[in-house]
């Protein structure tokens, strides 16, 4: 029988449930989409609010007198506290955010909690604020200032002269006061807040719009959020037209015309500026800001982003799709999957249809920001990078280590992770329900209480350890529940009292009845083992358990490369989403990522294809015709002084060089490279080939090196060191020379044929170089090195490493 829309409507009104409503279709449509205020839920015992109490602790221990000693020192005042360290030293440019980021998190959490000292030492922090910026003109500052460093850091900024991030540290400052009178009715901080603004003003109203863009090369955090948040508090046009002032056109215009060009970018520079883009449309409605905010975060997440949902390679972008040639010890800085969650969660609220904002969300918080946090640390210490490269452990900032230790402490090592992380663990709370008109929507799976309709729903969970979510309903009244159902799950069920309810993966599924005392909803999240391969090498996987990253341990070891492991041999182990895997002669022990504190780890694995390689993988001719011969690749390109010659490719020596496709190296566990070369010119560094992505991933043949004779290096973006072979001589220079390189069990080089170097136990497996994106001939991946001035031709590549009896053969021109 085919159930039309409204009889499946009228079936749900028997059985008191409603199938899987569209959000569209809710008789509450028109309502906005509201969070439920903070002091509406309440956190039960979970690794959440574990967290939070840390957090919260350090909170209450901080010594204020210590954070507020800069900025009474500049405005004059006067103050005998000791000094912090770190990025809050006395003689950093960016003193005084953290103090920001403090008002911000005693905000959060003195409204979560209702915890009266936290919103004192809130309020005393503003008092001290609005004393320094009182005093500000007396010291010679322009009124309305407020930092702790002095203005004329904006004057050599206007200038043209190096300075580190001034409007960076404003920002904090104005967030966090805003803060304050947002979630604790402040009026003291809204005073403080509009005088900042007023200081903004005279700041910039004087600047062309030219010098203006010139400043805002420098970071300055998300100065459009905080003044298009202070628009929507006054509704005063002064400050949106303050706000339009920190849009920064250089990565503005791009995102609006749907152009990725964040390759090379500072990322929590831009993120930051685009969660201004989305507050932006929040209090204008413009589509431009709308367009920026979701192709930019379309982009980081489908694009930029590692298997824990963090983003950047040593706070950069990197190309799209550049993921295994993008690992290192500093990858995704957690302010940036902080900034990422502030994006996601405001374009949830705009567009309250797309789950996938809550899924990366909740990934993120799950895989990388609980895990910044060391569990062992009363005062909730936070690490600065989440590093990926294997074998690595949970990262400090180099530089800043006045204290111990990879993650941060009481005073001496400051960052601006350290911040955010005073906020990223008091919030938890402000994400987990909203409401719009009647209904009650669940969006994160974090165990709690709230009020709503005459009932209290109790969220009772051991998520994401165990696979069932159960909503326990107290009191009565009629409203609808709604529930996310996560992406990442293949068959959820759902039910109401044990009667099933439809849901899909990827939605919200919706409950609309009159709920009765004992009331129970339960989701069932059926958890299983997925590995998931990276864009950029299908050779190379993390494993997931449900919504769990896991993560090998490595204990005090560190492996010299991905550990290569077999599938076949994963295994549970006791204990809650514990496995192993065979790598070599050892088993490797999985654990949640979040789990893994104070020793070394491996998140991505590599794993042989399960088909052989293709004897030959590509063959390139190269002379009129550019084709490629077995015509399972796109032709070679020439580029810039590169053109077709008597036997090959003339290279000029300047910028010519030829282009072969990309993808070339990838799933092959051996392989060998064959071709001719004329080296006219023999220069050091000049590359025969380089096939890699970038210059910290690749596999090259050089003409000379330093030493004086050829090289064939392979390396892996975060390897200590490339794996590499000398030939005995360097390439002879006038004649052609048939170049072949093997790599397998060792790292041979070949010149016409005779062996000429060996490495016979490289670290590095070809099958490591994955979809390789640019593979050149006569051009290194290092714009730095020279190119070869010569010629090339007949490029094979092949999916296994010959032997020297294969190799003579070829030199010999019998193939």
């Amino acid at each position: 029988m085919k159930v039309t829309r409204r009889a499946a409507l009228g079936l749900g009104a028997v059985l008191g449930v409603a199938a899987a409503v569209p959000w569209e279709a809710s008789a509450s449509t028109a309502a906005p989409v509201r969070p439920v205020a903070l002091g509406g839920v309440r956190l039960l015992e979970s690794r959440y609010l574990a967290n939070m109490r840390r957090t919260v602790a350090y909170l209450k221990f901080v010594d204020l007198d210590r954070l507020l000693h800069t900025f009474r020192l500049t405005a004059g005042l006067p103050s005998a506290a000791e000094p912090c360290g770190g990025w809050e030293a006395p003689d950093i440019q960016l003193r005084g955010h953290t103090t920001g980021h403090l008002l911000s998190g005693l905000a959060l959490a003195a409204a979560n909690t209702g915890d009266a000292e936290l919103a004192a030492k809130g309020a005393e922090v503003v008092a001290a604020l609005a004393e320094c910026q009182a005093a500000s003109p007396a010291a010679g500052f322009t009124e309305g200032y407020l930092s702790a460093f002095p203005e004329s850091d904006f004057v050599n900024l206007e200038a043209g002269k190096s300075v580190w991030a001034p409007y960076y540290t404003i920002h904090k400052i104005l967030a966090g006061l805003l803060d304050q009178h947002r979630l604790l009715g402040s009026a003291g901080a809204l005073d403080v807040a509009l005088g900042i603004a007023s200081w903004i003003d005279a700041r910039t109203a004087p600047l062309s719009r030219d010098a203006m863009q010139k400043v805002l090369h420098t970071e300055f955090g998300g100065m459009n959020e905080a003044l298009a948040n202070l628009y929507a508090i006054t509704r005063d046009p002064l400050h949106l037209e303050l706000a339009r002032r920190f849009d920064h056109d250089e990565i503005f215009t791009p995102l609006a015309a749907r152009q990725d060009t964040l390759a090379g970018r500072h990322a929590n520079t831009d993120i930051a500026k685009i969660v201004g883009a989305a507050a932006e449309y929040d209090v204008t409605g413009e589509q431009r800001y709308r367009t920026i905010a979701t192709y930019f975060w379309d982009q980081v997440v489908h694009h930029h982003s590692y298997v824990i949902g963090g983003n950047a390679n040593a706070e950069f972008f990197g190309p799209p799709d550049q993921i295994v040639s993008q690992l290192g010890e500093n990858t995704c800085e957690n302010c940036n999957s902080y900034n990422m969650l502030k994006l996601g969660r405001l374009l949830f609220l705009q567009d309250p249809s797309r789950t996938e904002y809550l899924d990366h969300y909740e990934w993120t918080l799950l895989n990388q920001l609980l895990g910044e946090q060391d569990p062992d640390s009363p005062h909730g210490f936070v690490t600065y990078y989440t590093g990926l490269v294997p074998g690595t452990e949970r990262k400090g900032k180099e530089g800043v280590d006045s204290d111990p230790g990879t993650y941060s402490s009481d005073y001496g090592n400051f960052t601006c992770d350290h911040g955010t992380g005073l906020e990223t663990h008091a919030k938890y709370a402000e994400n987990i329900y909203f409401t719009s008109g009647d209904t009650l929507s669940v969006n994160l799976f974090i165990p709690s209480t709230v009020d709503f309709h005459g009932a209290s729903v109790r969220l009772e969970t051991a998520y994401p350890y165990d696979e069932t979510v159960r909503l326990r309903v107290d009191g009565s009244g009629e409203f609808a529940l709604r529930v996310r159902i996560p992406a990442w799950v293949s068959k959820p069920r759902l039910t109401i009292n044990h009667t099933p309810v439809a849901a899909s993966p990827g939605s919200f599924a919706t409950i609309r009845r009159r709920w009765h005392e004992g009331d129970v909803v339960e989701l069932h999240l059926p958890m299983a083992a997925r590995w998931l391969p990276a864009p950029d090498n299908p050779a190379v996987r993390a494993l997931a358990y449900g919504p769990l990253v896991l993560a090998a341990r490595h204990g005090s070891a560190v492996p010299p490369v991905i550990p290569t492991v077999d599938p076949r041999t994963l295994r549970r182990e006791p204990g809650p989403a514990e496995f192993s895997v065979r790598s070599g002669e050892q088993r490797l022990r999985l654990s949640p990522f979040l789990d893994v504190q104070h020793e070394h780890y491996s998140v991505y694995f590599a794993s042989p294809p399960d088909r052989p390689a293709p004897k030959t993988v590509a063959v390139y001719p190269l002379g009129a015709d550019l084709t490629e011969g077995t015509h399972r690749w796109p032709a070679a390109v020439l580029a810039g002084g590169a053109v077709a010659g008597e036997r090959g490719i003339e290279l000029d020596g300047v910028d010519g060089h030829v282009r072969l496709a990309p993808g070339l190296p990838a799933n092959l566990t051996e392989l060998t490279v064959s071709m001719w070369v004329r080296s006219d010119t023999i220069v050091n560094s000049a590359r025969v080939f380089d096939l890699g992505f970038n210059a910290q991933s690749y596999l090259f043949l050089t003409s000379r090196t330093g030493n004086g004779v050829a090289r064939c290096a392979m390396k892996l973006g975060g390897m200590a060191a490339e794996d590499y072979v000398d030939a005995a001589i360097a390439l002879p220079q006038g004649v052609w020379t048939h170049v072949v390189v093997t790599a397998g069990s060792g790292l041979r080089v070949y010149f016409d044929g005779e062996l000429t170097g060996v490495n016979p136990a490289p670290p590095m497996s070809p099958l490591l170089l994955g979809a390789t994106q640019l593979n050149y001939l006569g051009r290194s991946q290092n714009p730095k090195h020279p190119y070869l001035k010569g010629a090339v031709a007949d490029f094979r590549l092949y999916g296994r490493a010959l032997g020297e009896t294969e190799v003579r053969a070829l030199a010999a021109g019998q193939h």
